[in-house]
């Protein structure tokens, strides 16, 4: 009988939300979570200020010496040029999100000195703020083996 009951409840929903033409939503509750926030789409700026504030904080930073190429359209930031230092092209993509861009459309170019030296460091083993401090690397490296 319940189930009936139910069923019954439902079709007349339905068909009164299909005779007013639109469903009766409620309110949508305003965004207070971080992921929520993350949703809109949309920056919060305009395109000109957050081009502004991404120059303004590259000619603060140390890779303002690489004279990076920033455009912004649509809230995307997108980033031209070269550079000899492989971590300058994360920071210049945190430093356009920091300053309100949507997304970051990195075509930075990293040259390849710079990527074999990161190689090299890489081939080298740990780094040295890994190592104990007042250990020397050979010590480090020979405790390390013999464990």
């Amino acid at each position: 009988m319940r189930h009936l009951l139910f069923e019954s409840a439902i079709l007349a929903f339905l068909a009164a939300v299909s005779a007013a033409g639109t469903p009766a939503t409620a309110p949508r509750p305003a965004v207070t979570t971080k992921s929520a926030a993350k949703a809109n789409v949309g920056p919060t700026k305009s395109d000109v200020e957050i081009e502004k504030e991404i120059r303004a904080r590259l000619a603060k930073s140390k890779i303002g010496a690489d004279n990076f190429k920033v455009h912004v359209q649509g809230g995307v930031a997108t980033f031209e040029g070269k550079t000899d230092v492989v971590q300058h092209k994360g920071v210049a993509t945190r430093l356009a999100k920091s300053s309100g861009a949507v997304a970051v459309a990195n075509h930075i170019e990293i040259s390849e000195a710079a990527k074999e030296k990161a190689a090299a460091k890489l081939e080298n083993g740990r780094r040295r703020a890994q190592i104990k401090r007042g250990a020397a690397r050979s010590e480090t490296t020979t405790a390390r083996q013999s464990r």
